[in-house]
């Protein structure tokens, strides 16, 4: 599967059908409803992805005709079949994983929506060429090795307007007041529990060898300030709706920070 788009073919599928190619299509992860027939009923997170959708649906908006969203990391298409069903002019779903794709592209033809579909990475994002109204990056960020660059290309590259977000998190859920420097001979506030942490998981975490990084709640707050994105809401705990503004903070020739 090439990062061409991926085309939908509409056609009436059986329950017989549908059965028979969720089946085909290996285990899934997002359990979605394909005209009464469940991808993943027996998902360790229950009615996975829609108890977590029903936590945060109120945040976006409901009418988004006119508007263009990008998808990454889009696994079965849950989050791009709920644009679509919005009114989204254009859904534009991608990941790495060719079986995530054919399953997203199965579902979205069972349910009559036309969404993009392309195999890429975030780190190609650039090659896109375009920005969108609408950015989703759920449940990506902790499967990375490179977290804040990909993040910076979010910025840089793809989002037009708001970052819809989400990623596991671990540890202290307290926000800090820091300071904005500290001078070297500073050690103690990197022993405090709320202080901005990503943990690094070296092996694997939760059966799960592609668990990199895992961050508490301080750090993705200042990771997304940083990259460039203002928080206007955190209806869900793991979830926060961002405004992209022009400026994100940059690195200087010896590695500080430039405002």
């Amino acid at each position: 599967m090439s990062t061409s788009e991926i085309s939908l073919v509409h056609r009436d599928w059986s329950r017989a059908e549908i059965e028979e190619r969720v089946e085909q299509l290996g285990e899934w992860f997002h359990n979605l409803d394909l005209k009464g027939v469940q991808t993943a009923p027996e998902h360790f997170l229950g009615d996975y992805p829609s108890t977590k959708w029903r936590n945060f649906a109120h945040a976006i908006p409901v009418n988004l005709s006119g508007k263009s969203v990008l998808d990454i990391g889009c696994n079965a298409g849950f989050y791009s079949m709920e644009m679509k069903r919005r009114g989204a002019t254009r859904v534009l779903a991608i990941d790495s994983d060719d079986r995530y794709l054919s399953q997203a592209t199965f579902a979205a033809e069972v349910n009559g929506l036309d969404i993009e579909f392309r195999n890429m990475s975030v780190y190609e994002v650039p090659q896109l060429g375009e920005r969108f109204d609408i950015v989703i990056f759920m449940g990506v960020l902790y499967h990375l090795r490179h977290p804040l660059l990909a993040l910076d290309l979010l910025h840089d590259s793809v989002t037009k307007d708001l970052l819809i977000f989400q990623s596991m998190q671990r540890g202290s859920k307290q926000i800090p007041a820091l300071a904005e420097d500290y001078p070297f001979s500073e050690a103690d506030i990197f022993d405090k529990d709320e202080f901005p942490k990503m943990y690094f998981i070296e092996h694997s975490y939760s059966g799960d060898c592609t668990n990199w990084w895992i961050p508490n709640r301080a750090c993705v707050e200042g990771m997304l300030r940083s990259a460039g994105f203002d928080v206007l809401d955190h209806p869900e705990d793991e979830v926060y709706i961002c405004r992209r503004r022009e400026a994100r903070a940059v690195e200087s020739p010896v590695g500080g920070v430039l405002g």
